[in-house]
């Protein structure tokens, strides 16, 4: 590190505290230069829309982008004050992690070089299944991080991703998304966690921990109500009153924040309530900092802040929109600065706009750009001094300060990259391995599952996703997202399909091949050929279900909402015709979004739902189907039976139940909230509840005991459900509140033990205040929401009880040692 006594400002002193270093380099700014640190710029937008529009049959670039691509300005006079964010240098064309260091080390430069204080920007990429950029690891979608219910490994994944951003000089990652699914319709399901939101704080939260504690920014989003569209469709209006938005939308950012760490958050696209969320100065400012205490930044989703005038028209131009926003509490402006230009500086200086606004959101910016070393950096590029020990994300610092960078150079070669950086390892594929194989769900085995040892000699492999390893992969993910631009590089990184990976797991065994159908359309053209080959085999593995896209080019993904939960196009015939040659047809579901399958379950000899498992998918998926790998995802989602009748998740009060023939619609699902089978079985029982009576700020103990009555190891999910008898609003008939994955032996059982505050009982009441009420709460333990075999109650007493930030949030769960079966009395 450079000598304190070589420093020349102040806000370049490592030694100084962080706050101290701001305040001394906001002194120092011009009101431009500030306004400035509020911006972002999308280098080489424009190219996209050019590329995008010369591309036959592609849309993957949000609508509107070339409008507002047409608004930006060049770089150089972007940078002139200095910049705040870099937009996705490595995300959006193909190019290698060197090749992505390179560019940010030449923009980077410019930036320092243009501006007066040569201060860095910071780099933002998406990293919703992976580093989206070429060649990464695809890891499964976040709807399957659900279907894992295991925080510790979500987190394991996250700490892998960050460090690959971290390893090439990023410094913020646009994930996890935290919306908790409400309609089964909308496109961006399969980005979600699931529709319970202690489920997906609790798994969200994990993400947030393995990417910050690798250095990296993450970003929660889309804060808050997106979810919740009406009628599904993207961008679409919220009507949700605050009681809903506070107990089913809002935990898992709360949580995130105050257990995960998260120092960055992105508004919705929404309105809610007619309030846009990039307005809502009670949801960005008096709710997130002020009740919440988040110190970090709000950065805007893409073009969010022009929306506000040409989408939501509740001002009337971007400069408008962008006085609205920074009021509000957004910080800073992506993927470009348009609300938040110079305009801004000319409106202070008129004195129409508080300087003091600009100040709060550039400190909180500048705040982070301290804490990743960004400003350590300049002060090195200035003095021309360098600290070769320096970690990873400050590498192009050195690069910059040591002249041009030429990809043709083998010494610049070594430069951009001193260690090797593999953005797909073998231990990122170990660890999507796992991810793949932990989030699969068998729904039922059916009379063919497992397929070990069956001296199957041929099997016929059917249906569109049978072959497309692309099935597997989210729309956020590289091949989905970008490469669809550019057909002829492939995906950019190995993905067995389910026919590849079917072909390797069962080498004796003849494997014949047709598609039958495309994943949309009504071509009925391949059935023929297709139910032919299944009437010679011994077994048909039918893979259906989903491609991500983006904005209709896709069944899943962002702006590819359904109108109903049918499988697409003509998917589910296909299915009757291969059943009905009578050889057993075990269906593989590959989808983001649950589909309605009472139609196929009754016709399927086994039948699993994948939910985009990444490009690990495909071998999971086999070694699922032969028994080589225990299946134990549960469903973060029900399955639907019927395809109307929508929306209807699990958490609902009674009059959003089977309501026994006052209406004609049954909203009971055909697999539950929390349900997945295994090769062995358990059984949950001997409870154990600590106290009959607790007082409204007490706590109790519920213990159950997990036995695998089965001859197989296998992992059961115990998961604790709550139901509030009597309440002064509508309560959930139950809301899960505990959960944890428990590994047994056959023949033996362990304790599970959970922890159970007052406050994990605690709900939003008629005057919105927060409240633990006293009455009668039952205790609900067992497999899923629909199957819990241990039931008792719990008496709160004493008076109601206001409660806030400080409550607990989470149900600490403890797990005993394994006992021999034969040994408990």
């Amino acid at each position: 590190m450079t000598a304190p006594d070589r420093v020349t400002r102040r806000w370049q002193d490592p030694t100084l505290p962080v706050a101290d270093r701001v305040d001394a380099l906001l002194a120092e700014m011009t009101i431009e230069e500030k306004v400035a640190q509020l911006g972002s710029q999308w280098v080489g937008n424009e190219k996209l829309v050019a590329q995008e529009h010369d591309a036959a049959g592609t849309m993957n670039v949000a609508p509107l982008q070339d409008v507002l691509a047409a608004g930006t300005v060049p770089f150089e006079e972007a940078v002139r004050h200095g910049i705040g964010q870099l937009t996705r240098v490595f995300g959006s064309e193909p190019v290698t992690a060197a090749e992505g260091a390179a560019e940010v080390v030449r923009l980077q430069r410019a930036v320092t070089e243009h501006s007066r204080l040569g201060i860095p920007a910071l780099v933002h990429e998406e990293c919703l299944t992976g580093f989206t950029t070429y060649g990464a690891t695809v890891y499964p979608a976040a709807i399957a991080w659900g279907a894992t219910f295991d925080p510790e490994l979500v987190e394991r994944m996250a700490a892998a991703i960050g460090r690959d951003m971290r390893a090439v000089g990023v410094h913020q990652g646009l994930s996890p998304v935290l919306d908790v699914v409400r309609d089964y319709r909308w496109g961006r399901v399969e980005e979600t966690i699931g529709e319970d939101p202690y489920l997906v704080a609790m798994l969200g939260s994990a993400y947030v921990r393995g990417l910050e504690g690798a250095g990296v920014i993450a970003t929660l989003k889309h804060f808050a109500g997106y979810s919740a569209s009406r009628a599904a469709r993207n961008h679409g209006p919220v009507s949700m009153g605050r009681r809903e938005m506070m107990d089913v939308i809002l935990p898992p950012f709360e949580m995130a924040i105050t257990l995960g760490g998260a120092r960055s958050v992105m508004n919705s696209y929404s309105d809610v309530d007619g309030v846009p969320a990039a307005a809502d100065s009670w949801l960005l400012t008096d709710l997130l900092r002020g009740e919440w205490r988040f110190t970090g930044t709000v950065v805007s989703d893409y073009w969010a802040i022009p929306f506000l005038a040409t989408m939501h028209q509740v001002v009337a131009d971007t400069g408008e929109a962008g006085v609205l926003a920074l009021t509000a509490g957004i910080d800073v402006e992506l993927p470009d600065t348009q609300g938040f230009g110079p305009h801004l500086a000319e409106r202070i200086a008129r004195g129409e706009l508080p300087e003091s606004l600009v100040d709060r959101a550039a400190r909180r910016l500048l705040t982070q750009k301290v804490e990743l070393g960004l400003l350590d950096e300049a002060r090195e590029m200035a003095q021309g001094s360098v600290d070769l020990d320096s970690s990873a994300n400050r590498v192009p610092a050195r690069e910059m300060a040591e002249g041009p960078v030429d990809l043709d150079s083998p010494a610049d070669r070594t430069l951009v990259r001193e260690i090797p950086v593999d953005l797909d390892s073998p231990a990122n594929r170990s660890l999507a391995r796992e991810m793949a194989e932990r989030s699969i769900v068998l729904l039922d085995a059916g009379t063919a599952l497992p397929l070990v040892g069956g001296g199957l000699r041929r099997i016929a492999v059917v249906g569109p996703g049978a072959d497309d390893p692309r099935v597997f992969m989210g729309c956020y993910a590289f091949p989905n997202h970008v490469l669809p631009r550019h057909p002829g590089l492939g995906l950019g990184l190995d993905a067995p399909s389910v026919l590849d990976a079917l072909r390797v797991e069962f080498p004796d065994a003849e494997i014949v091949h047709e598609r039958g159908c495309e994943i949309r359309g009504t071509d009925r053209s391949g059935f023929a050929a297709a139910v032919s080959r299944v009437r010679a085999a011994d077994l048909c593995v039918a893979v259906v279900g989903d491609r991500a896209g983006m904005f209709g080019e896709g069944t899943s993904g962002e702006g590819c909402d359904a109108e109903d939960l049918r499988l697409p196009g003509v998917q589910e015939e296909l299915v009757a015709e291969l059943a009905a040659t009578g050889t057993p047809v075990v269906v593989v579901v590959v989808s983001g979004r649950p589909y309605a399958l009472g139609q196929v379950h009754g016709k399927a000899a086994g039948l699993v739902q994948a939910f985009m498992p990444g490009v690990e998918g495909g071998g999971a998926i086999a070694r699922i189907i032969s028994g080589r790998v225990q299946p134990g995802g549960k469903l973060p989602v029900q399955i639907p039976r019927w395809p109307g009748g929508q929306p209807g998740t699990y958490l609902q009060p009674p009059l959003g139940t089977d309501s026994q023939g006052i209406s004609n619609l049954d909203p009971t699902p055909l697999f539950p909230f929390g349900y997945g089978a295994s090769y062995t079985t358990f059984e949950v029982g001997d409870l154990r509840i600590s106290d009959a009576e607790i007082p409204t700020d007490g706590e109790f103990t519920v213990s159950v005991r997990v036995r695998n009555t089965g001859a197989r190891v296998g992992e059961e999910v115990v998961q604790l459900y709550l139901h509030d008898v009597l309440a002064q609003v509508t309560r959930p008939v139950r809301q899960l509140v505990g959960f944890v994955r428990v590994a047994v032996d056959p023949g033996t059982s362990r304790e599970v033990r959970f922890r159970v505050h007052a406050d994990r009982t605690s709900f939003t009441g008629r005057d919105l205040r927060r409240i633990v009420e006293p009455g009668d709460v039952e205790v609900l333990v067992g497999t899923s929401a629909a199957d819990l075999p241990c039931q008792g109650a719990v008496r709160l007493t004493g008076p109601v009880r206001v409660v806030g930030p400080g409550r607990r949030l989470v149900t600490p769960v403890d797990v005993g040692p394994p006992r021999g079966t034969d040994a408990e009395s």
